[in-house]
């Protein structure tokens, strides 16, 4: 099973906790917006597996869910 995360962006209140316990793979625009740090432009990426504990804990933390994860069977 794979996980997705998306990003809400109009959710965030730039409060800065996915980049405290997710801080590989969470950045902030210029106003401090979340987006993801490897592609800035997605709203979605796959986690990877090493990274999964991390991104379930900021979107766990995420006051305002503005990171929602979801799971997708493989085919």
């Amino acid at each position: 099973m794979t996980t997705i995360c998306r990003l809400v962006p109009e959710r965030c209140i730039a409060c800065g906790l996915c980049a405290i316990y997710a801080p590989d793979i969470f950045d902030y625009d210029e106003d401090g917006i979340v987006l993801f740090k490897e592609e800035p432009e997605a709203s979605q990426q796959f986690v990877r597996t090493e990274e999964r504990k991390a991104v379930i804990k900021a979107a766990a933390k995420c006051p305002v869910r503005a990171i929602l994860l979801e799971k997708e069977n493989g085919r």
